[in-house]
C-alpha cells in the first residue's frame, strides 16, 4: 500500500504536501457521513499546482491518503497547535465546519495507533531522511510545507483569508532574513495579499523540523483556494487561475533557493 510518493532532488529545497491525498480505507468509508465522503477539508490539487518542482530539482513528498484518515501535520499525541481555538486532531472526527465525519464508530485508541503506524510514521520517517540527506550536501536547506484551504471557514477564522498565508512558527522555524525575503517577494504581487504568521503560524511539520540554528528553515504556505480552484464541490481545478499564481509560487521558491546560495 503506497502511503506517499517521493521524488528525491538535489537542490536544497524539500516541498512537503501532506494534505492533498484523497485515498480512504474501505472500512473507514463505510462508517463516514455522506458530506465527509466529499473530503471538504482536502488541500485540493496542491500537487498539481506545484507541477514545476522538477525544474527546481526539488525533493517532493506527497501524501496519498486523505487527512480524515490521519493528519500528517498534527503531533503524534494530538496535542493542540492553537490552544483555545477550534482545530481538528490527529484523526479528525469533525470537519472544519464542525460537522461529524462518522455516522458510527469513531476511531478508538487502538485504531488511531494503527493509523499512526501505517500512515503517519512512514511519512515522517521519509521526511527526516530526506532532510538529513539534503543537509549533508547543503549548508542551508528550506522545507516548504505546501497547503491550501477555503478562503472562508467561519469555525476556524473570521472573514476572508489573504491569499498567501506564511507561517514560520512566529519566527522560530526559519531565519528572519529568509522570511523577510519571502514576504517582500510576495508583496510585489498586490493581486495576492499576504500575511506572515497570521491565523496560521505553521503546523507540526513546520514546528518540528524547522531548525534554523542547524541549517533547516521551515516555511508553511497556506494558500487560499480561490486563487486556483473552485472552493465548492466538486472542487474543480481552474487552469487559468492556476497559470496566474504559479509564477508567484515559482518566484518565492526561486528566492528561497537564491538565499540558500543556489
Amino acid at each position: 500500500m503506497e502511503t506517499f510518493r517521493c521524488r528525491s532532488g538535489n537542490s536544497p529545497l524539500l516541498v512537503s504536501i501532506p494534505h492533498a491525498g484523497t485515498q480512504l480505507p474501505e472500512d473507514m468509508t463505510l462508517r463516514m457521513t455522506t458530506p465527509a465522503l466529499a473530503l471538504p477539508d482536502t488541500d485540493w490539487h496542491v500537487d498539481v499546482l506545484y507541477d514545476f518542482l522538477d525544474v527546481l530539482d526539488a525533493t517532493v513528498l506527497v501524501a496519498a491518503h486523505a487527512r480524515f484518515v490521519i493528519d500528517l501535520n498534527r503531533p503524534p499525541d494530538s496535542a493542540p497547535l492553537y490552544p483555545g481555538q477550534l482545530e481538528t486532531g490527529l484523526c479528525p472526527t469533525m470537519t472544519f465546519d464542525g460537522e461529524p465525519i462518522y455516522r458510527e464508530k469513531e476511531p478508538d485508541a487502538k485504531e488511531i495507533q494503527q493509523r499512526r503506524e501505517l500512515f503517519w510514521q512512514p511519512y515522517h520517517d521519509r521526511l527526516r531522511q530526506e532532510l538529513d540527506r539534503l543537509r549533508a550536501h547543503h549548508e542551508q536547506v528550506v522545507l516548504w510545507d505546501a497547503h491550501s484551504i477555503r478562503s472562508t471557514v467561519p469555525e476556524l477564522f473570521a472573514g476572508q483569508l489573504p491569499v498567501l498565508n506564511f507561517g514560520t512558527h512566529s519566527g522560530r522555524a526559519c531565519s528572519k532574513m529568509l522570511s523577510d525575503l519571502l514576504f517582500t517577494t510576495a508583496s510585489r504581487t498586490p493581486d495576492y495579499p499576504a500575511v506572515l504568521n497570521g491565523r496560521f503560524t505553521g503546523g507540526y511539520i513546520t514546528r518540528e523540523y524547522g531548525d534554523p540554528d542547524h541549517g533547516i528553515h521551515a516555511v508553511q504556505l497556506e494558500l487560499a483556494q480561490r486563487s486556483y480552484m473552485r472552493e465548492m464541490p466538486p472542487y474543480t481545478f481552474e487552469p487559468d487561475k492556476a497559470a496566474e499564481i504559479r509564477p508567484v509560487l515559482k518566484s518565492l521558491l526561486n528566492a528561497a533557493l537564491t538565499w540558500c546560495g543556489c
